[in-house]
């Protein structure tokens, strides 16, 4: 990250609603070169409308925004010849091959033949998709899919690369596999601004996360300093059909070592700096299953945005 240099990314006072709905509050960040940064949040946070606003695929209401040095969404289009962008959809072209894909797309950006020729093989080789070029998309899988389309995003050699939620519906391999495509493009220099609402996805490659929920930025902040301000250092986790009731048998004991806790169906947490006395406490309850832990981004997740269900 250089500061001295202008943002890539600089977003004052942004806000976006549909109707009656405010889905994105007057939100400020900046974003500089060769930043990793992370819009985390729930379902309805505003990460996607925010990422929509960025690309100029969605008109502000409020505010000032500048992507790359241009006025978004008026120089939208010059914008978007400098930056990759992976959407939260495939839209790959069913009807045509993978190789097809790449070479179609790059003609958008004016990529001659010749510049195709050798691009195309150093994207498939990267994304480990070069037995695949011949392919059509249907034979694909989900996550060849994504590697792909991170693929085309790459093709016009981007400043910016923007992902929405790009491992969703993954599963653990294949996110690990983009996940350290994701480092080497990083390593490499490139500015990445993803959004999720995986915490390992957000803390393992992100250096810099933006909290959101509801529309608004609750914190921004390396991970490390989301865990160690917004939380107490050690979460004691208990679990059992009498959880409930060892949990009101410890709470004056919890209020002696200044510790924080609530108990959920058959799970109770303890949050502090001193958990000896509440683990001791744990001995007549042989029933009982517990862990006593560091805290974590999760942790920090759930405190400020609530544990009620989202569904959109």
């Amino acid at each position: 990250m250089n500061d001295s240099l202008p943002p890539i990314i600089d977003a004052e006072g942004l806000g976006k609603s549909y109707g009656a709905r405010i889905v994105v509050r007057d939100i400020s960040f900046r974003v500089h070169k060769g930043d990793f940064c992370a819009v985390l949040g729930p379902n309805g946070a505003g990460k996607t409308t925010t990422l929509r606003m960025l690309t100029g695929a969605a008109k502000p209401d409020r505010g000032r925004l500048r992507v790359m040095g241009y006025d978004i969404p008026g120089d939208a289009r010059a914008m978007r010849a400098r930056i990759g962008i992976v959407p939260q959809q495939d839209n790959l072209d069913p009807d045509l091959s993978v190789e097809e894909n790449l070479r179609v797309y790059g003609g958008y950006f004016g990529l001659s033949r010749q510049q195709l020729r050798l691009r195309i093989p150093e994207l498939l080789e990267q994304t480990q998709l070069s037995d695949r070029a011949e392919c059509c998309i249907s034979s694909l899988s989900g996550g060849m899919k994504r590697r792909l389309s991170i693929a085309r995003a790459l093709l016009n050699r981007p400043e910016l690369l923007l992902l929405d939620e790009p491992t969703t519906g993954l599963d653990p391999q294949v996110r690990q596999a983009i996940w350290l495509l994701l480092r080497q493009l990083r390593q490499e220099g490139l500015t990445l601004l993803l959004s999720t609402h995986y915490m390992e996805e957000a803390e393992r490659l992100c250096q810099r996360i933006i909290l959101m929920d509801r529309g608004q930025i609750l914190a921004d902040r390396t991970p490390k300093a989301l865990v160690s301000e917004g939380m107490e250092p050690l979460v004691l986790e208990v679990h059992g059909a009498r959880a409930g009731l060892w949990f009101r048998s410890i709470e004056s004991a919890m209020l002696a070592v200044k510790c924080r806790g609530e108990c959920l169906g058959e799970s109770a947490y303890c949050y502090g700096a001193s958990m000896e006395g509440l683990v001791q406490a744990l001995v007549d309850w042989p029933d009982l299953s517990y862990v006593l832990r560091p805290a974590n981004l999760e942790d920090v997740f759930l405190r400020m945005t609530g544990r009620e269900m989202r569904d959109g």
